[in-house]
């Protein structure tokens, strides 16, 4: 029987009561519709990108967000695995809404199929694996971790669920959300796809703790700003079989309310953004995404992202920078724009 070893520490209360604190004041306000869709599409994206990037998925922000607005048909596999990951955050956010999502072992190898069709062989897209499997360090592509044997694999995939249905009205669902991440992955259930799986399920989870705002909610993000720290965190070194008996969830419990916080504390700013700054145009929020994720941007950059005149993009800006959001650095040609 599956029954998880932590420590209620200082610091992992302090989050749970940092994460209640914000998650009522968002979820006590009223936002305008359109700033909520356009924030959920920009969720979407941030999601799909991390969380394919986590895994090694090359592709970068600017390219993630034109596939998915395009939906192009002929794709090579890194953009199937992104437009396969939307796919499945789209399906969640439907089901969460209707109520109509459990933690279910059929639902999770729902998930897997999604994220995984097209990408490994039909046999083994959304099945429980039938072989062993091992993990490798990404940078010496030495062996770390040997998950359970594959007999073993459906059994401790059950107790994890019996785990979380036993305990939902008992043990807080932030902890039970951080139990399931970090014990799916260590299963390793799957040939393929296990921490996209566990990153997806892991939201869905989150969303029944009562927060609104689930939907502008990307978490995935915070792991893909330091990858080598997540790894260390959420997985093992090892033989499972060796170190079972000694695993404790602490440690990575607050590493992942760390990360809720820092998640939380994005969606308030933006959202306190937008309601702030009405007037923020498509062609503004470009220049905003593209120093987001490239650190600055210079004219040339922006008159390759747009077709606006130079008069009308030296106007967009000036505008940015009245707001309070960018500013100026340099004169002439070397002019370029960063962050306020």
């Amino acid at each position: 029987m599956f029954n998880p070893r932590y420590a209620i520490t200082n610091k992992l209360l302090g989050n749970i009561k940092r994460i209640s604190e914000i998650i009522t004041d968002l979820n006590s306000r009223s936002f305008p519709r359109v700033v909520l869709v356009e924030m959920e599409k920009r969720a979407r994206e941030i999601s799909a990108f991390s969380s394919t990037s986590i895994e090694g998925n090359p592709l970068p922000l600017t390219d993630v967000k034109r596939i998915l607005k395009n939906k192009p048909e002929h794709v090579r596999d890194s953009e199937k695995e992104v437009l396969n990951y939307n796919k499945a955050l789209l399906e969640l956010n439907d089901l969460i809404k209707l109520k109509k999502f459990s933690i279910k072992i059929p639902a999770i190898i729902r998930i897997q199929k999604i994220i995984t069709n097209g990408l490994i062989e039909k046999y083994r897209s959304g099945r429980i694996r039938k072989e062993p499997v091992f993990v490798n360090n990404p940078k010496t592509r030495q062996t770390i971790y040997w998950p359970p044997d594959y007999e073993e694999a459906p059994k401790l995939l059950k107790e994890l669920c019996d785990y979380l249905d036993k305990n939902s009205q008992i043990i807080d669902p932030l902890i039970l959300a951080g139990i399931f991440h970090k014990q799916f992955v260590i299963i390793h259930p799957f040939i393929d796809g296990n921490g996209r799986t566990a990153r997806l399920i892991t939201k869905a989870l989150l969303a029944k703790m009562g927060l609104n705002t689930f939907n502008l909610f990307s978490f995935e993000n915070y792991y893909n700003q330091n990858v080598s720290k997540y790894f260390t965190e959420v997985g093992l070194m090892g033989n499972f079989y060796d170190i079972k008996d000694k695993i404790d969830f602490t440690s990575w419990l607050e590493y992942f309310t760390d990360g809720i916080i820092d998640e939380l504390l994005r969606v308030k700013k933006e959202l306190e953004k937008e309601i702030i700054f009405p007037n923020i145009k498509d062609h503004h929020k470009l220049i905003l995404d593209y120093i987001k994720e490239k650190g600055y941007i210079t004219d040339k950059n922006y008159s390759a992202l747009t077709k606006r005149a130079k008069p009308t993009r030296n106007l967009d800006f000036n505008k940015l920078i009245d707001f309070g959001l960018i500013v100026r650095i340099g004169k002439g040609k070397a002019t370029y724009y960063k962050l306020k």
